[in-house]
């Protein structure tokens, strides 16, 4: 199933408007086929969120954007340029576009919440520290948390560290924005302050955003495209009130009937 996030008719090769295509891709491990041939375009300023059961194959697709994995065939741009097969220079340039916020929130415990923030774009993006700071500082404000920029991150919360790492994740000033599973290692009660951080970003950001959840509340809320994985392919694929109002496959029924 090939899928194009956009109401526009799929066209040959990239367009303008186009940010991630991923074409024929295969992933395997082991005798386990997590992605089975698929195709998926994601267009600029577009929200596109991946659901379906664990081991589906929507993980794989974040971690082969990040290159944290390869696939064993196909192809996958990000804005115009070619992650696989890639030299290593080639592969940086394409990293600065993209910030992935992970499950676990990955800060650096030495440094302080500013300097996590700071870290990647004075030593990736060559910011003057004083540049750097000035923006993490506005992103601290962003995420509620500008009077921690001093701490460590082992003082916070895990919902305060998990908003430090959006917070990071934006400091790169990347084209797309990758959410796996954000609030998945969070505590119930820290979960909705989370969730309505990444709608405000959703609502009053352009950035382009592909994002991996088991909260449907916040994929309704959020999202221009919803995909329903199963066994490394999209079974369907439609805007928000379409999949969880009136699903068409079968194995969506299911899915959604076993989580809301």
């Amino acid at each position: 199933m090939s899928v194009e996030t956009s109401k526009q008719p799929s066209t040959s090769g990239t367009t303008s408007d186009e940010l991630i295509r991923i074409e024929g891709v295969t992933k395997r491990f082991g005798d386990n086929t997590v992605l089975d041939g698929l195709d998926l375009t994601v267009r600029t300023g577009r929200h596109v969120t991946l659901i379906g059961p664990s081991g589906s194959g929507k993980t794989t697709i974040l971690r082969l954007l990040m290159t944290l994995t390869e696939p064993d065939s196909g192809t996958i741009t990000v804005d115009g340029q070619r992650l696989f097969p890639a030299s290593e220079k080639e592969l940086r340039e394409v990293r600065k576009q993209i910030g992935m916020v992970f499950q676990q929130f990955n800060l650096f415990p030495n440094m302080s919440v500013l300097r996590n923030i700071t870290e990647a774009p004075v030593t990736v993006l060559g910011l003057p520290k004083d540049e750097a700071e000035a923006r993490g500082r506005e992103l601290l404000d962003l995420v509620g948390l500008a009077d921690k920029a001093d701490e460590r991150p082992t003082r916070l919360s895990g919902g305060q560290q998990q908003r430090v790492a959006v917070a990071r994740a934006l400091a790169m000033r990347p084209k797309v924005l990758l959410l796996d599973e954000v609030t998945s290692a969070l505590d119930p009660e820290l979960v909705a302050g989370v969730l309505d951080l990444l709608r405000d970003i959703a609502r009053t950001t352009d950035i382009t955003m592909v994002c991996v959840t088991h909260e449907m509340n916040f994929a309704r809320d959020i999202s221009d495209q919803v995909l329903m994985f199963d066994s490394g392919r999209v079974i369907e694929a439609g805007p928000p009130e379409r999949i969880f109002g009136e699903p068409e496959h079968e194995r969506t029924r299911e899915f959604l009937g076993a989580v809301l």
